[in-house]
C-alpha cells in the first residue's frame, strides 16, 4: 500500500519562518516515519503483511538508534545550539515524526500562516482532527506569529472555542497574529480553517519570559 506524503501547501509567499527540511540525514528519516505511522494505522490488521515480521524489523532499527544516541544532555544541547530557527518541536519540526509538519510563513500584514493537511494519526473523532492537536496546532502559531511580530514568550493561557468538527483528509489554514503587548503580556489570537469554514479559534497570553537554552 501507497501512503502519500501530506498535502503542506503554504497559503503564503512570505518568508518561511519554520526550518527548511533537507533530502537526507534525520530529516529524510523522519519523513519515513511518519509515512510508517500512517501506513499502520491505515491497514490495521486487515493487511496482507506479516505485521509481527514488520515489528521485529522496527524494534532492530530502535535498538540501533538508540544504541548510537549521544547522551540526552548533549542531544538537548545540539537542539538548542545557535539562534536559527529549531528543527525539533512537534509541530513545525523537520526532525520530529510528531510533526504533520506544518510550514508557517509571515504575511505583509504582521501575521503568520500556513495550510497542512492531516491524516488518521492525528484522528479524534471519526474522520476528524483530535481537540488537542487543533490546540497544539494553535499554541505553536501563536508563538510563531509573536516571534514574527517581535515580541515573544512563554504561553500563559490559551483559550479555545471549537466551532465545528475540523476534517482530515483536506487542507487546513492555520493562522495566527500578535494582537497587544502591555508590558511582559502579549496577547495573540489564531483560527484553522477549513476552506471558508472557522472550525477552531484561539485567544493566547504569552508572558515576555524565556528558559535558559541547555549549553
Amino acid at each position: 500500500m501507497t501512503v502519500p506524503a501530506p498535502e503542506n501547501t503554504a497559503a503564503s509567499t512570505g518568508p518561511r519562518l519554520v526550518a527548511e527540511e533537507h533530502k537526507d540525514g534525520v530529516d529524510a528519516a523522519v519523513a519515513a516515519a511518519r509515512r510508517l505511522v500512517t501506513a499502520l494505522l491505515r491497514a490495521g490488521d486487515g493487511t496482507g503483511a506479516d505485521l509481527d515480521a514488520v515489528a521485529a524489523q522496527l524494534d532492530a532499527v530502535a535498538v540501533r538508534l538508540t544504541e548510537g544516541a549521544p547522551p540526552v544532555s548533549e542531544r538537548l544541547a545540539e537542539m538548542w545550539r545557535g539562534e536559527g530557527v529549531p528543527r525539533h518541536d512537534p509541530v513545525t519540526g523537520p526532525e520530529n515524526a510528531l510533526a504533520p509538519p506544518l510550514r508557517l510563513y509571515g504575511t505583509e500584514e504582521g501575521a503568520v500562516e500556513g495550510v497542512v493537511t492531516l491524516d488518521l494519526p492525528y484522528q479524534g473523532p471519526p474522520g476528524h482532527v483530535h481537540g488537542g492537536v487543533s490546540a497544539l496546532l494553535l499554541d505553536h502559531t501563536l508563538g510563531v506569529a509573536n516571534h514574527w511580530a517581535g515580541t515573544s514568550g512563554m504561553t500563559a493561557e490559551l483559550t479555545l472555542r471549537y466551532l465545528r468538527p475540523t476534517p482530515l483528509f483536506e487542507p487546513l489554514t492555520v493562522t495566527g497574529r500578535q494582537v497587544s503587548v502591555d508590558g511582559s503580556r502579549i496577547r495573540t489570537a489564531g483560527e484553522i480553517r477549513a476552506g471558508d469554514r472557522v472550525c477552531v479559534t484561539a485567544a493566547g497570553l504569552f508572558i515576555n519570559k524565556q528558559l535558559p537554552r541547555p549549553s
